[in-house]
């Protein structure tokens, strides 16, 4: 958490705005505030107040689960992983306990970089494509084709699960996600790849495609305090439904280790 679902709602949210909180595009960073220093990759913390200074927002992107904020010269680069959100506020409201990054814009808003785990990361780079250079395809685009991503899990003799968490073979898909496309395309998670038929890959891929679309559709999932806003916890048909009935078949969902992460799955529906 977040997945791409999740960082694409954070995406729309920056760029379109949201109830209260308005869009940033267009903004001048007027300051920043580096408040736990770990946060941020790259470059030094004295070089990134002085480089992001003066800079305007100029569009909102994504790259697998990184937002992509583009500016006048640079990008910012920000990779939320367990817990992390960005918040638009004004800056008369009060510090959140857990905000690591803010970013004062000359209108007197503020965007702020919350993140209770501290295990997200920010970059400022001139060079987002060369920064993120080893993140695989990303599986909404149009030139990601069923051939093409057969031709992955052909190339490759690896759990079904394990192959879907790599970010370098597809950009994107974590562990609630995938247990749910797994489930929707009756494909065991320790599956190897190479064994899968067109036929099979074909229907795993329009499921990939369908999952995350739904998912960006209902704004991401919200799972405890780690990520609000999302509606799609209340599709989720196996990921957190150990020995509940199976909405396909009635067999009790079970919980097994893959890649070293809580697998949900119907062994009815999905055998191995």
């Amino acid at each position: 958490m977040p997945e791409l679902p999740e960082v694409e709602s954070f995406r729309r949210f920056l760029a379109q705005g949201r109830d209260e909180s308005p869009s940033i595009l267009g903004k001048t960073i007027q300051g920043g505030d580096l408040l736990w220093e770990r946060t941020l990759a790259a470059p030094s913390p004295e070089e990134f107040l002085e480089r992001v200074r003066g800079q305007s927002v100029e569009e909102l992107g994504r790259r697998g689960k990184h937002l992509l904020i583009h500016l006048s010269r640079d990008t910012l680069v920000l990779h939320f992983r367990m817990s992390g959100e960005v918040i638009v506020e004004a800056q008369t409201e009060p510090l959140g306990k857990h905000y690591r990054l803010l970013l004062n814009f000359s209108d007197g808003d503020r965007l702020a970089f919350n993140n209770p785990r501290k295990f997200g990361r920010v970059w400022l780079t001139p060079d987002p494509d060369a920064l993120l250079a080893d993140l695989g395809p990303e599986p909404l685009d149009e030139d990601f084709s069923p051939q093409a991503f057969y031709a992955i899990l052909q190339n490759h003799h690896r759990q079904m699960k394990y192959l879907l968490l790599d970010q370098k073979t597809i950009a994107g898909l974590g562990n609630i996600y995938t247990d749910e496309i797994l489930h929707l395309s009756k494909i065991h998670p320790r599956t190897k790849s190479d064994a899968l038929s067109f036929e099979q890959a074909k229907l795993l891929w329009e499921n990939i495609r369908h999952v995350l679309r739904t998912g960006i559709k209902n704004q991401g999932t919200s799972i405890d305090w780690m990520y609000r806003g999302g509606n799609y916890q209340d599709l989720l048909k196996v990921y957190k439904h150990t020995g509940e009935p199976c909405p396909r078949c009635g067999t009790p969902i079970e919980r097994i280790t893959v890649a070293q992460r809580g697998t949900h799955y119907c062994p009815t529906c999905q055998p191995l």
